[in-house]
This record gives C-alpha cells, sequence and structure tokens, in this order.
C-alpha cells in the first residue's frame, strides 16, 4: 500500500478568505449559484502508473461544484470550485482529496480606491518528471489581497498603485511555502481609442518557510492595441532577482515580458497567443495563470519561466465544438543551472449526439527533456465520454481513457488503461 504523510490545513489562509470574505456585505447575491454533486467510479489496470508490477484498483470519488458570480455593483465576487474525495477499493492509495477553486473579490471603498482578494487552490504535482498519481500529487494554495487606487491626471493619463499581500501553502509539510509582500505602480496614456501604453514597477519581497528570502524587481513598457476583430496586450522589460539563505546570496537577471493576442478570424473561430517569461520561484502563481506549466517542487526555488500557448477555438453550425492548444514551457532551475522543456499538443472535442446525449474527447500529446539527465519523454493521454441526460438535472456519463508513456528510462514508461461511469446532479 502506498502512504503518505502530510496533512493541508491552511489555516491562516483559510481563515483570512473566510473572513474577507464574510466582509463584503454589499456583494449582490441576486443570481443563484449553480452547485452540482456527482459520484464516480473508475477502473484501472495501472493505478501507480509502474512500468513493472502493475497494480489495479477502482476508485470510487463523491465530487462537488459551485459557480457563482454575482451581480455588477460596488462590491463583485465569482467563485468557481471543484471539490472530490476519493477512496480506493483494494486501498491502492490512502483516501485523497481533490481541489480545483478560485475565487475573486472586489469592493469599491472610495472613488479610485479598491480593496481585492483572490484566492486559488489546485492540484499541482511535486515532481514535475513523476506519474500523475496520488503520491505524487499536493495541494497549492495561493492567497493575495491589498489596496489598489486609480488616479486619473487628467484625460488621457491614468496611474495605478497597488500593495498586496500573498501568502502560499502546499498540503505537505515537506513543500516550501511563503509569505510575499508585493508593491507595484503604473502610469499609463491613452494615445487615441485603439492605442494605449505606458510604464510599471514593481517590487516583491518573498519569505519562505525555510528561512530563505527572494526578493524580484521588474520595470516594464506596458501598451495595448485594439482592431475591429483584434485585441493585442504586451510589455518587456527588465528583472533582477536575487535570493538569500544564511550566508549564500545569488543574483539573477534578464529581459522579460508578456505577450497576449486574441482574434476572431470568423464569428465561429477565434485565435488566441499567450506567453511569458518571467523570472520567479515555485511558489508564484504563474503555473496558476499557465495552466500547461509544471513547477518541479524537487527543484530549488529559483527559477526563470518561458511559456507560451498557441490555439483555436471553432464552433460548428452542428453544435460541435472543437479546441487545439499546441505549449512550450521551460523552467530554468538558476541555482542550480537544470534545464526541463516541454512541447505538446492538446485537443478537446465537443459534438451532441441528440436531445438527451453529448460526446467529448481529448488527445494530449507531451515531450519533454531534461537536459543534465539526457532524459526524453513522450506522454500520451486520450479520453472520451458519453453522457446521458435522464432529466433537466440527473445526468449518466461513461468515460474510457488511456494513458501511455515512452521514456529514455525504463522505469519512467508505464501503459494505463481504464474506464468510469458516473451520475451527477445539479441543484436548483
Amino acid at each position: 500500500m502506498v502512504k503518505r504523510n502530510g496533512v493541508f490545513l491552511g489555516t491562516k489562509a483559510g481563515a483570512m478568505v473566510a473572513w474577507l470574505a464574510l466582509s463584503m456585505p454589499t456583494v449582490s447575491l441576486a443570481v443563484p449559484p449553480t452547485v452540482t454533486g456527482s459520484l464516480d467510479n473508475r477502473y484501472s489496470d495501472n493505478v501507480t502508473q509502474s512500468a513493472v508490477d502493475e497494480v489495479s484498483d477502482t476508485e470510487s470519488r463523491i465530487n462537488l461544484s459551485i459557480d457563482h458570480q454575482t451581480d455588477p455593483g460596488r462590491c463583485m465576487a465569482s467563485t468557481n470550485a471543484q471539490v472530490g474525495y476519493g477512496t480506493w477499493w483494494d486501498e491502492a492509495y490512502d483516501p485523497e482529496l481533490y481541489a480545483d477553486a478560485a475565487f475573486f473579490g472586489d469592493c469599491e471603498i472610495r472613488q479610485g480606491l479598491n480593496w481585492e482578494l483572490m484566492d486559488s487552490l489546485n492540484q499541482v504535482l511535486q515532481n514535475s518528471r513523476g506519474t500523475d498519481t496520488p503520491d505524487n500529487r499536493t495541494l497549492k494554495n495561493i492567497l493575495r489581497t491589498g489596496p489598489r487606487y486609480t488616479m486619473f491626471l487628467g484625460q488621457r493619463d491614468q496611474l495605478s498603485l497597488s500593495a498586496q499581500y500573498q501568502n502560499t501553502e502546499f498540503r505537505e509539510p515537506e513543500e516550501t511555502d511563503s509569505q510575499r509582500y508585493i508593491g507595484s505602480a503604473a502610469w499609463n496614456h491613452i494615445f487615441d481609442p485603439t492605442l494605449s501604453g505606458g510604464i510599471s514597477v514593481s517590487m516583491d519581497r518573498a519569505e519562505l518557510d525555510t528561512g530563505g528570502e527572494i526578493d524580484t524587481d521588474v520595470a516594464s513598457l506596458n501598451w495595448q492595441k485594439n482592431w475591429a476583430v483584434t485585441q493585442l496586450s504586451a510589455s518587456i522589460g527588465y528583472s533582477k532577482l536575487t535570493s538569500r539563505f544564511g550566508s549564500f546570496e545569488q543574483s539573477s537577471d534578464g529581459l522579460v515580458g508578456q505577450v497576449a493576442l486574441m482574434r476572431d478570424v470568423t464569428g465561429s473561430l477565434r485565435f488566441f497567443l499567450n506567453a511569458s517569461r518571467e523570472l520567479t520561484d515555485q511558489t508564484s502563481d504563474f503555473d496558476v495563470r499557465f495552466g500547461e506549466f509544471t513547477f518541479n517542487l524537487r527543484q530549488t526555488s529559483e527559477v526563470e519561466v518561458t511559456a507560451l500557448d498557441v490555439g483555436a477555438d471553432k464552433s460548428f453550425s452542428s453544435g460541435e465544438t472543437l479546441r487545439l492548444v499546441f505549449f512550450a514551457n521551460r523552467a530554468d532551475y538558476l541555482r542550480v543551472s537544470q534545464k526541463e522543456d516541454s512541447v505538446g499538443i492538446d485537443t478537446v472535442y465537443t459534438r451532441p449526439l441528440g436531445p438527451l446525449w453529448n460526446f467529448d474527447a481529448s488527445v494530449r500529446y507531451e515531450y519533454a527533456n531534461y537536459d543534465e539527465a539526457s532524459e526524453n519523454d513522450n506522454t500520451l493521454s486520450v479520453d472520451t465520454r458519453a453522457t446521458y441526460s435522464l432529466t433537466r438535472d440527473l445526468s449518466l456519463s461513461g468515460r474510457v481513457g488511456h494513458n501511455r508513456r515512452e521514456s529514455d528510462r525504463l522505469a519512467n514508461e508505464y501503459e494505463e488503461s481504464w474506464v468510469s461511469l458516473g451520475v451527477s446532479y445539479q441543484f436548483r
């Protein structure tokens, strides 16, 4: 039996989220939240995703999801959360808690002065080179809150100031937690109705629970441009990261930047591109903003990250939808000069099969390279699902999937086939 230690308490972050959320009395709750419960049973012929001594088992998981957005007002908030609890029939793993949640709240204290609260709770891998199994997962909670002040300097200029506190906690005690303080200032000028640009500076002071400190300073030029069917925002700047632990001190610097492009090619086809290069650490929210990127928590904290997502969304008159995403990521762990690269493609297809039936399928391929080990991994995942609506609120689903990895290291290879049956009910 695979055993895992550690309990995720999240006491400081959780208590602060609850207190701040409850202290927003002017948030309008006119639209009731959507709450869905489900029960799934998933059988796998290789639950440990091992090259040898494969273990088969069935997991029963109960899930609860909530989706809510308040009406516009002085205070606004949005919540999207999925929480699950799974147990294994033959005890291949200990019971597992699953979570994927995001909350954002914004309250106007007075004209120009707002208070923001953001919280995300996500399942992440501990070792990016390992498998996506319970003994290689942890929960990462990021809480960020603080004031933001916006002042207009005439009709074309705007000054924004913000001060934020961020707390990052992992479920496993062996992972590095942090508290950070972030201050930023930005000036923006409107050149014409479609073009604006300016300058921004930020200072990030992170205190790790290991006793280390990481300071990150960034100065950037920013601009936004809108066309009839295209929106572009971009920045380019300079960043310096300094890490300290005891008598050890190390500094790194370089060019950083971000690009976000969206274009409506036709009424049914949208193209998008998101790219970023940053100097940061593993307790930051970079892996939340770029979902295909994974920090290796077994490496040192300081890291230069580069991520690129390019894709398209296509809808058809018959109700079908197709999403195609190409991604490329690099993590350069600065203290040990080790790089991890990955490129891949992710495809999701949905199709209604009638008034009561729906079908969707996803295919994901990823190539990963680890330079210091001269190791290459190729991973393929296929997932198909059919859903039948018994009533307006009650539905049944069946899923079949297959995962496979080929590697230069035979111990990293595995092959897994699985099947899942579930029932879900949407509460009104």
